[in-house]
């Protein structure tokens, strides 16, 4: 169980109580981790809730001194304190365990702090268990080879074999939209692997992310293998620019990204990026099987997700089917409360970003767009939008919206809608619907995205599959074994067997 300071002594046995106890789910043991022990010093950051403004919790704000401590603190243990692979799996896979006990209660501290309604609150839980699974069984990966040396013509009388060895200190950077699941990814591949690990989560919605800390500690982490700082002045900066962080995976914007690079310095660095997502829907597909996965893929986390639907090329013969049924489907969502289980889209993670989409939708409805659907906000959250007759210059089509809102635009060839699709800045993933496999594939062929997903929208992710895209879309792959290789480097040993006999 989580100590009593995290959902107080109340204990709720269901989603629904521990929903309903929203006072107490943010009450952690400190506001930041390190040195083998929570920070309780400068607990001044507040996480509201952005439905309400409803204080949640308080996080530590810390400085790039203690940046700088969690960092020495790590590193002296992975000089001086052996933790075996066994040990690895064994406390990963005890985290399964308890992250299954203590389902109810990181669902509330997710949907408490985030956009995410209950039931996708409950749904995110339910994929970090699997991450964190995933991360317990990839541990054979690190296993290597043998060395091919008897067909060298410098390796002489020797054998060797490789074997995949820790990075070091990771650090890993998260945002607000996936809370715990990202966190997750992060944490399981750097811990099997061997590797320290310092934890920035998003200061939006932290409270997750430490609580899996503490989880994780609790599961048998060694204190000196973890640690979490949530803000402060200069933290960020002194968590890349510190020369024993051996590799940094960040999930955020390509803005930050570019800022991160350029005063890491040559540093290995894994990042995931946004999309602009396209899902093209063929002459030959089923319009209300498109529809019915489109409404979703959009409108999700009220479209905070990299994988959303953004941009939908149907062809010219169904558009007026795909049209019709996507706007009957999106009409029919329910935006409120996220904690009332009919709800179906909740708020943005504040009010400034609502009011972003609302700007962004108006600029496109002035250029000549038409609204079908939605187009209307509240505080933080905003109706879901659909758009046709959107223009190419409009940043509903031309940025990532991060915002329920998907354009529907017709094609006649389909050269010219892979054309379009690929006519962004990004490429993370796309969908295709099309009762032709040899077409789907074709199409797929020229996609110039890291996944395209057949019969189905962009908004898929398997957590075991090598997860990132092309240009804008990041660096480097996600997906527990893909992190893994990407967090660990092979190490060759070789033997010198001397001469031969003769």
């Amino acid at each position: 169980m989580l100590p009593s300071t995290v959902l107080d002594d109340a204990r709720p046995e269901t989603a629904k109580e521990a929903a309903n106890s929203r006072e107490n789910v943010a009450d952690l043991p400190g506001g930041a981790f390190f040195e083998g022990q929570w920070q309780t010093t400068g607990m001044n950051l507040e996480v509201r809730d952005p439905e309400d403004s409803f204080l949640v919790g308080r996080v530590c704000t810390s400085t790039s001194e203690d940046v700088k401590r969690a960092i020495r603190h790590i590193y002296r243990h992975l000089q001086i304190q052996d933790w075996p692979l066994r040990a690895r799996r064994e406390a990963l896979e005890k985290a399964v365990e308890l992250l299954g006990e203590q389902s109810a209660q990181f669902a509330a501290i997710i949907a408490a702090e985030s956009s995410k309604t209950i039931t996708e609150a409950e749904r995110e839980v339910r994929r970090c268990r699997e991450t964190l699974r995933l991360s317990a069984v990839a541990g054979e990966e690190l296993a290597g080879e043998t060395l091919g040396f008897e067909d060298s013509l410098a390796a002489g009388n020797k054998i060797g074999w490789y074997s995949r060895k820790p990075v070091g200190i990771v650090a890993a950077i998260t945002p607000f939209n996936d809370p715990l699941n990202l966190v997750a990814h992060k944490l399981g591949p750097a811990l099997i692997g061997g590797n320290g690990v310092v934890l920035k989560p998003s200061a939006r919605t932290p409270l997750s992310g430490l609580a899996l800390v503490q989880l994780l500690l609790e599961a048998g982490v060694p204190s000196g293998r973890i640690a979490a700082i949530v803000a402060g002045e200069g933290v960020s900066e002194a968590l890349v620019t510190d020369e024993r962080v051996d590799l940094i995976s960040f999930t955020g914007g390509p803005a930050t990204a570019d800022r991160i690079a350029a005063a890491a310095g040559a540093k290995k660095i894994l990042s995931e990026l946004g999309g602009n997502n396209v899902t093209i829907v063929c002459a030959d597909a089923d319009p209300q099987a498109a529809a019915a996965a489109i409404v979703p893929g959009a409108f999700g986390v009220a479209g905070q997700n990299c994988l959303s639907v953004q941009r939908v090329y149907v062809h010219i013969s169904l558009f007026e089917k795909v049209l019709e049924r996507v706007v009957e489907g999106t009409k029919a969502l329910k935006t409120g409360p996220k904690l009332d289980r009919a709800t179906d889209v909740g708020p943005l993670i504040s009010e400034a970003e609502a009011r972003r989409v609302e700007e962004w939708v108006a600029e496109a409805t002035a250029a000549g767009a038409t609204l079908h659907a939605g187009g209307k906000r509240r505080g933080a959250y905003y109706e879901p939008t659909v758009l046709t007759d959107v223009p190419s210059k409009c940043r509903v089509i031309r940025d990532e919206v991060f915002g329920p809102v998907v354009s529907i635009l017709p094609f006649i060839e389909v050269q010219d809608a892979i054309y379009a699709a690929n006519n962004t800045e990004y490429g993370l993933q796309a969908g295709v619907f099309s009762q032709s496999i040899d077409q789907a594939l074709a199409i797929a062929d020229k996609l110039h995205v890291g996944a395209v997903v057949i019969n189905e929208t962009s908004d898929i992710r398997i957590d075991s599959m090598p997860f990132g895209g092309f240009k804008k879309s990041g660096v480097g792959r996600e997906g527990v074994r893909h992190a893994l290789r990407e967090m660990t480097e092979p190490k060759n040993i070789i033997i010198n067997l001397g001469e031969p006999p003769r």
